[in-house]
């Protein structure tokens, strides 16, 4: 029955991407479904690209480690930037009438800013996307695991059987993606969110119904001082200064204060400046819309995020204290929290129930990897390829274009995927949520600064200096990160420089926010010379 599930879904959203096929007549056809899709689809196919593989998997891994809510508080930030961008980025990009959103920044500055603007979104959404490939191939190495105690695979092992999988399931996803266009990514991901919402209800109701007496069971277990807390409203390292305890905030993942200021600017990036994103939101027939689509999807995102951390609480109390399974994946000596959900799912759940999960892992994938596929396809596309080559007129001709652009970036992704296996099996202890999370974390900020001075100014910014002031805010980031050092010991260094000890190590929720004032503080710096036309002169 876990078969049958399976390859019915996969059936499913072929036709979906044959059925699209014969209605993609123009690029605005292809990239942005005719500007036609009802709001509600817009908002499935939102919640879709958010809630990846990673959340999927990393959110209850998030849930199993904390025993507590706390990384559910970022989503206050993501409804206030939701706000901000339904009020004043969506209605600049319909005005203008942009399909790549990067076009606006031409029309604001000129051609340079806005092709290394599309250049940082096209390296960065590649990495993010790709890093996420591996993540439902865990499922599989579970499977292989259990059916042979025996004999589990070897680090190298997994590496070979993760990329095997991983090469399938992005072949796929780049199939319907390139037949069908943004229509057929936004009705399979109403289809996923579906299979998804299905998948994490019963996870929870199953977990709750065998642990004794329940919830209260569970509270009768989580008795430590920060089990099931919802709120963190400092760091973990006390200090009697002032600056001291600011560092400590910096330093620390899930406080009440990375919920309303740096995921404020983390979805104000993610939201606001992603082609990936901000496409779907695009294909709604208008900025109205658009603007409820993404408002309510943030809504809709505090039950899901509940939901998946919740599972994540109850897998703690299910094997720490109800079921002693010597079986369960470890990782430096603990249980893998990047491999509990997984293993309860193919250990635990019954038949025909357990391929809806693994559907909903299939789902959640497909959706985020397609819509990414699309965007990096159209980006490259309208930036790049359609002015550096001699391309007809003839709107078929183009689209076939976007389409190949499709099926090169799928293998592109696919690259990423496997390099991002790679690290894994050579650091089982890493986060997937720091994986994902990290890697846009570094350069949306300088995205975020330059959109943020064209919004916000009529006269400040100029082509040479918003491309200093995003190399600016990158390098800003790199540093106060300490991304050289932990590159370098990646690959088998030492220390390559020790910051002052009064310098914080910024954690991820505060990279973009730190990216983005300092792009911003140089950006300003430089007036605009030129008034650049309104006008777009592309087809």
């Amino acid at each position: 029955m876990d078969i049958v599930i399976i390859v019915l879904y996969f059936a499913i959203i072929i036709a979906i991407g044959v059925h699209f096929s014969r209605r993609n007549k123009d690029v605005s056809e292809y990239a942005l479904g005719g500007r036609s899709i009802p709001w509600w689809a817009v908002l499935a196919s939102i919640l879709a690209a958010e809630i990846s593989a990673g959340t999927f998997f990393g959110a209850p891994g998030e849930g199993f480690r904390l025993q507590n809510y706390t990384y559910a508080q970022l989503m206050v930030g993501y409804l206030l930037a939701r706000l901000v961008v339904s009020g004043v980025f969506i209605p600049a990009f319909y005005k203008h009438n942009v399909v790549s959103i990067y076009e606006f920044l031409e029309m604001r500055f000129g051609p340079k800013t806005r092709r290394i603007a599309s250049a940082i979104f096209l390296v960065t959404r590649s990495l993010a996307s790709g890093s996420r490939l591996w993540v439902p191939t865990l499922l599989l190495i579970v499977i292989w695991n259990q059916l042979n105690p025996s004999d589990p695979l070897s680090n190298w092992e997994q590496f070979w059987f993760t990329g095997a999988a991983l090469v399938v399931i992005s072949l796929l996803t780049a199939a319907y993606t390139a037949i069908g266009g943004i229509k057929a990514v936004i009705w399979t991901d109403v289809l996923q969110i579906a299979v998804l919402f299905g998948a994490l209800g019963f996870s929870v109701w199953y977990l709750l119904g065998h642990i004794p007496n329940g919830w209260d069971g569970v509270k009768s277990f989580l008795t430590g001082p920060n089990d099931l807390k919802l709120w963190e409203w400092k760091g973990d390292v006390p200090s009697i200064t002032t600056w001291g305890a600011i560092k400590s905030v910096l330093e620390s993942e899930f406080t009440v204060w990375a919920a309303l200021l740096g995921s404020l600017f983390v979805t104000l990036a993610t939201h606001g400046t992603d082609q990936d994103m901000v496409q779907r939101m695009l294909t709604a027939k208008n900025k109205r819309q658009s603007a409820v689509a993404t408002i309510l999807s943030g809504l809709a995102d505090i039950p899901v995020t509940y939901a998946v951390l919740t599972i994540g609480i109850l897998l703690s109390v299910y094997y720490g204290h109800v079921v002693n399974d010597p079986a369960l994946p470890m990782a430096g000596g603990k249980p893998d929290n990047t491999r509990i959900f997984p293993y309860f799912v193919i250990d635990v759940m019954p038949g025909g129930l357990r391929g809806l999960v693994v559907a909903g892992v299939l789902a959640t994938t497909m959706g985020s990897l397609g819509t990414a596929m699309n965007s990096l396809a159209t980006s490259y596309s309208r930036d790049f390829h359609f002015r550096w080559f001699k391309t007809p007129d003839d709107e078929h001709a183009r689209v076939r274009i976007i389409k190949r652009s499709t099926v090169g970036f799928a293998l592109i992704l696919i690259f990423v995927g496997l390099a991002t296996a790679f690290v894994k099996a050579h650091n089982p202890s890493l986060s997937i949520i720091g994986i994902i999370l990290g890697s846009f974390g570094y350069t949306y900020g300088s995205l975020l600064g330059i959109f943020m001075v064209a919004l916000f100014t009529k006269n400040r910014g100029s082509e040479t200096g918003n491309i200093i002031a995003m190399i600016a805010g990158i390098v800003f980031v790199a540093f106060l990160s300490n991304l050289p050092n932990d590159m370098w010991k990646m690959f088998g260094g030492g220390m390559l420089y020790k910051n002052p000890d009064w310098l914080p190590i910024i954690e991820f929720p505060w990279r973009i926010m730190a990216g983005t004032f300092a792009t911003v503080a140089v950006a300003l710096c430089f007036r605009t010379k030129v008034k650049i036309s309104t006008q777009s002169n592309e087809r």
